[in-house]
């Protein structure tokens, strides 16, 4: 079992047509993915080849579900076309959209979440600027690599890509059940805590991994959650113990003002609820191991 994206999951693509939207199809259809369709308005009716695989491009979300069942969908569309891509996925409702892309306007993703809300919250949003889900052996939506963990009791979340690949990479012979990137944009869809209830349902998750980093207050808050909700074992590591205060670090929202969002402060806040945090994401996988070992 898996949270969100399963083997049953039908995935479509905005963007398909596109270098990064079929380079990416082509890997995530390469990792078992069912990817069943792509969304370009000006392609509608054609079809492309994936090493074989035929996936016909449609005028719209909305028809491409009709057509298909699909339930997922990937948005690979620059910066300034995302807002519209994720309003339409949004108005066709379906029940998962993951934004990867880079540099959406702050305003215009206040915007479509708050459209989301507005519209009842029937799609969850994972992004923008994002590296996607994926459960290991089942299905892949997003730019996560395939390849480099195997499936287990483990569930992950976090703000960084690459520090979701490299603890992937450490953990590979435990497994994972899914990794979620959520992305370190200001403001994003799925939090930390949106993982944590997930994984805390899912009867096939033993233990969870919580990557954050500098910025904002999102690792005090899921602090407080997991103290009063989560009951299973959540090992952390927040990235940015050495970045210096006023400077963005990576993403726009890893940024220390005065006291607040520190690497320490979000550090101490989840060690006072129980969760171990690594120093390192090396010593983080330690800590997980140890925990797993002893289940």
């Amino acid at each position: 079992m898996a949270i969100w994206l399963t083997k049953e999951s039908k995935v479509i693509v905005q963007g398909m047509t596109g270098s990064e939207g079929s380079k990416h199809t082509r890997r995530m259809l390469a990792a078992g993915t069912s990817v069943v369709g792509g969304v370009n308005p000006r392609k509608a009716g054609t079809t492309v080849d994936f090493d074989g695989t035929e996936l016909p491009v449609f005028a719209s979300v909305a028809d491409a579900m009709r057509e298909t069942g699909a339930d997922v969908t990937v948005i690979f569309v620059p910066p300034q076309f995302t807002k519209g891509a994720v309003v339409e996925a949004i108005d066709a409702g379906i029940p998962l959209a993951v934004v990867i892309t880079e540099g959406v306007p702050v305003h215009d993703t206040a915007s479509f979440w708050a459209y989301n809300v507005a519209k009842g919250e029937q799609t969850r949003i994972i992004g923008p600027n994002c590296p996607g889900i994926a459960s290991p052996g089942a299905a892949n939506a997003g730019i996560i690599p395939a390849d480099i963990t195997g499936t287990g009791r483990i569930g992950l979340v976090s703000k960084s890509g690459t520090l979701t690949y490299q603890m992937m990479y450490e953990l590979r012979d435990i497994g994972f059940s899914t990794c979620v990137g959520i992305g370190g944009d200001p403001i994003i869809g799925t939090t930390h805590i949106d993982a944590l209830a997930a994984f805390e349902a899912d009867p096939d998750t033993d233990a969870i991994v919580m990557i954050g980093e500098i910025g904002g207050d999102a690792e005090e808050r899921a602090a407080d959650f997991i103290k009063d909700n989560v009951t299973k074992p959540v090992v952390g590591y927040i990235a940015g113990f050495t970045a210096p205060p006023g400077k963005t670090m990576g993403h726009a929202g890893a940024i220390i003002s005065g006291s607040a969002g520190t690497a320490e402060a979000k550090q101490q806040a989840l060690e006072a609820v129980g969760v171990k945090v690594g120093k390192t994401p090396t010593e983080t996988a330690r800590l997980m191991r140890e925990l797993m070992s002893g289940r």
